[in-house]
Formats: C-alpha cells, sequence, structure tokens
C-alpha cells in the first residue's frame, strides 16, 4: 500500500504501545492509557501531526480477549481499519528473538502488517447479542467450575478429618454452592432471554439442537463460537480452529509419524464437542453409534473414531444452518 502508515499496537491491562511505520521505518512510539478515549485521542493525533486521514491508517494488533475491547471501540468510533490477528501467526512470522518487551512487540507487530498487508483480514466487531452473550458464557463458565470444585470438596474430604468440622465446612460449602447456584440459573434465563428475542439466534438454536449428541449447551456455544456461522466460511476451517482436523507429520523417507490432530486449538469448545461424542457412544442406538461400533469393530483406534464423530457433528452443524433446515436421521 503506497503512503500507508502501520500501527503496531501491543496491548496490556494498563496500557497500549504503539509503533507507526511508513515506508519500512520508525516514524513514531508512543504508549497510551488502554481505554477508548485515550485510544481514540491517540488517533487523532496521528491524523493531525501526520496529516493524513484514517483511510491511510491500518493498525493492526494480537487478539487478546477483553483487553483489546478499549482499542476495538476506539477504532470503531473513528472509523479506523483494524487487524486483530492470532499471537501465534506474529511470533513465529519475526524468526529468533532474543529478548522482549512491550516496546519491542509494538514493533514487530507494525512489521507484520507492513510484510503481510496482503493477507490482511479486518476486524468486524460481532453483533451486540453475541458478544453479551459470549461476556455471559464466560462468567458462567467461572460459576460453574467454583460449583465443581465445591461439590468436589464436599465428596472427598469427608474421610480426612473430624465429623464436626466437616459438618460445619459442609454447611458453609451449601450456602456458597446455593448462591453460586441461583446466579448461574439467572444467566442463565438472561442468555435464554437474549436468544429467545433475536430470531436467527433463535431458529439457529433450534436447528443445531435438532442434531443427534447436540443439548442447548453445546448449540449456544456453537452461535457464540462462530459469531451466529459467519466467522468461519466452512466445516473444514472450524475443525482446524477447534482441533479437530487431522494432520500428516512426514519428512523425508525417514520420519514418518501417525496422523493426529494439532494441540492448538479452542479447548472450550473441543471439551464440549468430546462430550457430545461421548453420549453418543452411550445410547442404545442411532446413527453416529453405528458408526463408531463398526469402525472400532475394524480395529481403529478409539480416540480416532471419537474424533470422527465430533467432525461428523460439526459437519451436520453447519450443513443445516446452510441449508436452513432441520436435521432429518437417515435410518439404515
Amino acid at each position: 500500500m503506497n503512503n500507508f502508515y502501520f500501527i503496531g499496537v501491543d496491548v496490556s491491562k494498563k496500557k497500549l504501545d504503539v509503533c507507526v511505520m511508513f515506508e519500512n521505518k520508525v516514524i513514531l512510539e508512543e504508549v497510551v492509557a488502554n481505554h477508548p478515549m485515550a485510544a481514540t485521542a491517540l488517533i487523532h493525533q496521528l491524523e493531525n501531526e501526520l496529516g493524513i486521514s484514517n483511510a491511510q491508517m491500518l493498525v493492526c494488533a494480537e487478539h487478546t480477549g477483553q483487553y483489546t475491547y478499549p482499542l476495538v471501540c476506539a477504532c470503531e468510533a473513528t472509523n479506523c481499519k483494524l487487524w486483530l490477528e492470532n499471537p501465534s501467526n506474529i511470533k513465529y512470522s519475526s524468526g529468533v528473538q532474543r529478548g522482549k518487551n512491550d516496546k519491542i512487540d509494538a514493533k514487530r507487530i507494525a512489521i507484520y502488517a507492513a510484510r503481510f498487508e496482503d493477507k490482511v483480514r479486518l476486524y468486524k466487531r460481532p453483533d451486540k447479542e453475541i458478544e453479551r452473550l459470549k461476556q455471559l458464557e464466560a462468567e458462567r463458565s467461572l460459576y460453574v467450575v467454583d460449583l465443581a470444585k465445591y461439590k468436589a470438596q464436599m465428596k472427598d474430604q469427608k474421610e480426612y478429618m473430624p465429623e464436626s468440622i466437616y459438618k460445619e465446612k459442609v454447611n458453609r460449602l451449601k450456602k456458597l454452592m446455593k448462591n453460586l447456584q441461583e446466579v448461574i440459573d439467572s444467566i442463565t434465563e438472561e442468555m435464554e432471554h437474549i436468544v429467545n428475542s433475536t430470531e436467527v439466534l433463535l431458529r439457529q438454536f433450534e436447528l443445531l439442537k435438532s442434531i443427534e449428541g447436540v443439548g442447548p449447551v453445546v448449540a449456544l456455544n456453537m452461535i457464540i463460537v462462530t459469531e451466529a456461522f459467519t466467522r468461519f466460511d466452512n466445516a473444514r476451517q472450524f475443525n482446524c480452529f477447534a482441533g479437530l482436523a487431522p494432520f500428516s507429520y512426514t519428512s523425508g523417507s525417514s520420519q514418518h509419524s501417525r496422523t493426529r490432530v494439532s494441540h492448538r486449538a479452542d479447548k472450550c469448545i473441543k471439551t464440549l464437542l468430546h462430550l457430545s461424542a461421548v453420549s453418543i457412544i452411550g445410547k442404545a442406538g442411532g446413527e453416529l453409534k453405528d458408526y463408531y461400533l463398526r469402525k472400532v469393530q475394524e480395529g481403529k483406534n478409539k480416540m480416532t473414531v471419537i474424533n470422527a464423530l465430533r467432525a461428523k457433528i460439526v459437519a451436520r452443524m453447519f450443513a443445516i444452518i446452510k441449508r436452513n433446515e432441520f436435521y432429518i436421521p437417515i435410518f439404515s
């Protein structure tokens, strides 16, 4: 891009380290608070000092979750192009590195944006319903983990302390668990309200639940992760993201490792899909259960077959959303 300014931003909790590059030269380095107003003021400052418009700027940052929210708001308010890239892509493109600090990282991000401008994917903020569901699900998951932890305390420690102390502890845990359950229920109710009041989300939610092994939790999380099935073009892309797609590992004539999935994955959705596959195995019958039994009898590794089940579930999800039709099982 001619006459284009690449702005690398290293995002941390409290501050934004900024590096502006033009024609492969650093022309400005700045540090501002990680706040929408501070980030917006910086963009206006760059426009005034450099005498450019927002159309000549590309802001690039690592996608680090909620800490990028102020930067997203600022770019949206100023109509500035924003590229949120996978941190691993930036890291592995920089070659062997020695030393690390926020100022250097901002420069590396700016260099990455300039080098790979042809691969830019401008960030599009999800709809407010999806954004709210994502926040609520993250909070709900936090409380569910705590609730499971307290339940385990009640079961595991009875034999390892005096009965009187154990009873007192159980009473305190029950109070905590009751409050947590009430909070979880209220969050779940709010999420259901958002889905029920949004036509597209409600339709997708009902379609997904028609698939064998897909319950309300899996359906809702799939909608959130895929941003109502707009984030991924097909099931194969999603499987790579979720760590379900197998890849071969060979080199030359001597190194031939078995085909396996990558550990770089969204572990939360992968776990949910794994539970869906396991629930199918526990059923009395069905298409996918028959498939599992047939492949195991052929001598296939059980985990390999389970991964195939997960991939089949995902393929069905994308298919019915694309067709806008409920899934109809094919009975043999």
